[in-house]
Formats: C-alpha cells, sequence, structure tokens
C-alpha cells in the first residue's frame, strides 16, 4: 500500500502540474501527505464522509462522459467539422477485436491489474463497519456492476467515437468528448475530476495501510506501538508513519521527477497481485481448515468453492509471469521478490521467536 500510495502522490503532483507548471512537483506531494494524513487522524467518518464526495464527483464526470457520447452517436452533436465516423461499428472494425493477436491482450494484465488495485480495501473496513454483515455483501457484490458500468461501459463509449488506433493520438479522449460538445474548459474538467481520483485513492491507501499495520501490531507482528489509538478509535500512530513513508515520494520526486511514475507504477503493479494473491491463499486455507458445519454456517460464502479461488489464484501466478515475460515490467518482478526475501528475513528474526511453543502467535492481551 506504500508502493502504490508513493505512485498515487505522485501522479497528484503530475495533474497539478497542468495548472502551476512553473511550482515543483515536489511541493504539491508534500502537501497532500499532510493534507490527506491530518484528514485520517480525526476519525473515520471523516474518511467515510470524504470517500462520499471524491466518489461522488467522480461518478458524476463518468456519467457525463458516457452521456455526452450517446449523444454525440444518437443526435450528431459536435460533428461538425469532419469529426470522423463514430457507432459501435469501431468496436469490430480496424482490425476487428485483438487487431494485435492475444499477445497484445496479455500484455495489457499487467496495467490492468494496477488499475483494479485498491479492491481489497473493501474488506479491511469490515472492522470498523457498523454492520458488516449487510453492508459488506453489498459493497462486494456491487464491485462488478461498476466494473461494468465505469470500465467496459466507458471504454466502449470511447472506442465507439474513437477507433482504437486513435485513441491518444490527438489527446486525451476524455477531453475530445467534452470539446466536441462544446465545453471549452474540457481539459481543466478532466484535471478536477483526475485529481479527485488520485486524492480518493491516497485517502483510502493511508486508512487500508494504518488498519493493517495496526492488526499486525495487535497479534505482533509489527510493534506495539501501531497498536495505539486516539480518543476517537484511530490507530494515530499507523497514520503518522504511513506520512513519514510517503515523504520518499517527496525525495524521489525531488531527485527523479521525470522518471518517479513509471518506476514506481510498475513495482505496485507486482505489490498489488501479490497482496491479493496473499489474501486468496490465506482465505482458501482457512476455508479448508473449517468442518463441514463452520462452512455451512459462513453467512457470506464464496461462490464456487474450491474452483473459483483456485481459477482466481492461478490467474495471479499467471499475471506474474507476465510481469517477467516482458522487458518493461522485469524490474518490478526484480524489486518485488527482493522485498519478500527482506520481509521473510525479518520474520524470522523478529517475529518467529515470539511465537509460543505450540507454534501459534502471541497474541496481545485485550
Amino acid at each position: 500500500m506504500v508502493i502504490v500510495c508513493l505512485a498515487d502522490v505522485t501522479a497528484f503532483g503530475i495533474y497539478m502540474g497542468f495548472w502551476f507548471p512553473d511550482v515543483p512537483r515536489w511541493i504539491w506531494v508534500l502537501g497532500i501527505v499532510f493534507l490527506i494524513g491530518g484528514l485520517n487522524l480525526l476519525s473515520v467518518k471523516v474518511f467515510g464522509e470524504l470517500e462520499f464526495w471524491l466518489s461522488l464527483l467522480k461518478v458524476g464526470a463518468i456519467v457525463a462522459m458516457i452521456g455526452g457520447g450517446v449523444a454525440i452517436m444518437l443526435f450528431g452533436l459536435g460533428m461538425a467539422g469532419g469529426g470522423g465516423a463514430t457507432g459501435i461499428h469501431n468496436l469490430w472494425a480496424h482490425g476487428g477485436f485483438m487487431p494485435n493477436g492475444v499477445a497484445g491482450v496479455i500484455a495489457s494484465f499487467a496495467v490492468v491489474m494496477f488499475a483494479f488495485g485498491g479492491i481489497e480495501i473493501i474488506g479491511i473496513t469490515a472492522g470498523e463497519a457498523r454492520d458488516p454483515e449487510r453492508v459488506i455483501p453489498r459493497a462486494i457484490n456491487a464491485v462488478p456492476l461498476r466494473i461494468l458500468l465505469f470500465y467496459v461501459l466507458t471504454l466502449g463509449m470511447l472506442m465507439s467515437l474513437y477507433p482504437w488506433h486513435r485513441v491518444g493520438s490527438e489527446g486525451s479522449p476524455f477531453v475530445q468528448i467534452f470539446s466536441r460538445l462544446g465545453i471549452g474548459s474540457a481539459a481543466a474538467v478532466l484535471n478536477v475530476v483526475v485529481i479527485s481520483a488520485a486524492v480518493s485513492a491516497i485517502n483510502s491507501d493511508i486508512f487500508g495501510a494504518g488498519r493493517m499495520l495496526y492488526g499486525m501490531a495487535v497479534l505482533r507482528h509489527a510493534p506495539r506501538a501501531f497498536a495505539r489509538v486516539s480518543r476517537n478509535g484511530v490507530p494515530w500512530m499507523t497514520v503518522v508513519v504511513m506520512a513519514l513513508a510517503l515523504l520518499a515520494g517527496v525525495v524521489l520526486n525531488y531527485v527523479m521527477p521525470e522518471d518517479v511514475f513509471v518506476l514506481i507504477a510498475s513495482i505496485a503493479t507486482f505489490a498489488t497481485v501479490w497482496v491479493w494473491l496473499m489474501i486468496l491463499l490465506s482465505q482458501f486455507v482457512m476455508r479448508r481448515r473449517m468442518s463441514r458445519a463452520e462452512a455451512a454456517a459462513l453467512k457470506f460464502p464464496v461462490p464456487f468453492w474450491p474452483l473459483a479461488p483456485l481459477a482466481a489464484i492461478g490467474f495471479m501466478l499467471f499475471v506474474f509471469g507476465v510481469l517477467g515475460w516482458f522487458p518493461q515490467t522485469r524490474a518490478a518482478l526484480a524489486v518485488g521478490a527482493v522485498w519478500l526475501a527482506l520481509l521473510v528475513a525479518a520474520w524470522w528474526l523478529w517475529v518467529r521467536p515470539r511465537r509460543d511453543p505450540h507454534g501459534e502467535p502471541a497474541l496481545a492481551p485485550d
């Protein structure tokens, strides 16, 4: 989560450069780290309220873009001046589906997986939800629908308006849609949207990482200081440490502003897939250890057990293979392997000696 958040704060600095090109990027990175860190120190309610309004802004912009695209195709709005043919035929024209073959689709997995990073935050929030047995399943079941709406439908609309080989070659396709509708400040509107998305991601990263560190501290897999909570029930030490770790992003943006995002984003891809793999394996092992009665009593069981978890685990391993196959992403695989080796060494040095004689972790007292 630290690595992913480093990518997000760097993206925020890049977006702010659209309006303030003369201001060094590291200043924006420093400002957003302190702002979001301070908000997360208040209470979980502040986190939820901020996420609500940021999500509302993002969703509103995407819905407006989809509506604008429909208006362009159905009524020909903004088509004056030879805008080119639009329509769903663009989805299978110009070489058809997979014009670059299966290898092109496989190569996109690394980027696609990074784009979906953060979905696991839903599970982390269960510990602080008022009615987790009701709200967590509802949130999880809504994820596929949101993917269809905000990813599949949006991309389908973009490629219906602009053939796939023109997307991105004439500037941002989102800006082009708003510009065709006569919105002169389309670039500024888009920048507000992407900034809100970056701030939302940073907010979720700090929240999620803090709660994970707190849980590890309770199990004595992390220093006990991380288990301290404020009067509002916020694990304040973890938020402070997360903010301090993000200051490394300030240094990187100062030292190597042009190359830092590509470097961090590729490593974040490895981190995201590894986290998902660990969640899948942990859930699989836990479910295998349950008795038949315990499994039957689950209020939100995994569908298609055990085939679905096994298929997901296999796909995560496949993505690691993709990272190692393409030269552009091999560095992320190497850095990830080194980081995992350091984690294993730390566990053997500091965590394992604290386990009781039966091999179970020594839990902290209530």
